[in-house]
């Protein structure tokens, strides 16, 4: 995902240092919607020749053919279920506070050094030392809570109102259970941080 987007950042500094003048959007350059009506997402279309004019081959830049049938990735989204601001908000604060109170706790039972558990502009770091270090932020816009992990790297959580908790649609994973697994496996201390 990295790499995509690095390439997509370097693509457009290609295309506005090869054309300046281009006005943004120009009859060369196309927005078209998603074929699923529930998703709206925009993509950007840009011809060979609008970024390499002199350039008389018309090759495409992706290897193989885009198909969204076949596309792999997180599970379809149904927008119609996210939360309003002020719910996330809520759930959101009270989660990370939840996770606050409980991992201070935690800190005062295991011994490593450099553990410390910090809480400011909405985001919620944990320190383990040499161990590594959580990060866990709101996203309002996503209405998701992210989580940077030293074990299993960046999640996305969304609150899934079936189960009555965050979940990493990816995998299926529950915020909570991650942290426990993760900090047991990290620290070699047994901790519960279910909802409370």
């Amino acid at each position: 995902m990295a790499s995509k987007l690095l390439s997509m950042r370097r693509l457009s500094r290609i295309v506005k240092s090869r054309c300046p003048s281009l006005p943004y959007p120009s009859s060369s350059v196309q927005r078209s919607r998603a074929l699923r009506p529930e998703a709206s997402v925009s993509l950007l279309v840009i011809s060979n020749t609008d970024v390499f004019p002199s350039s008389s081959s018309s090759r495409n830049f992706c290897s193989r053919p885009f198909n969204l049938d076949d596309a792999e990735g997180p599970a379809t989204i149904d927008y119609r279920s996210l939360l309003q601001e002020e719910d996330f908000q809520r759930l959101a604060d009270l989660t990370i506070h939840d996770l606050q109170e409980k991992l201070e706790e935690y800190g005062d039972d295991v011994q490593i050094d450099g553990f410390d558990v910090d809480y400011g502009s909405d985001v919620l770091t944990v320190k383990l030392g040499a161990l590594g270090t959580y990060v866990l932020n709101k996203q309002t816009p996503n209405r998701q809570i992210w989580l940077s992990s030293p074990v299993s790297g960046p999640s996305r959580f969304d609150w899934d109102k079936d189960v009555q908790t965050w979940v990493y649609r990816r995998t299926g994973a529950k915020l909570y259970e991650v942290l426990e697994s993760e900090l047991k496996q990290l620290c070699d201390e047994p901790i519960s941080l279910s909802f409370s």
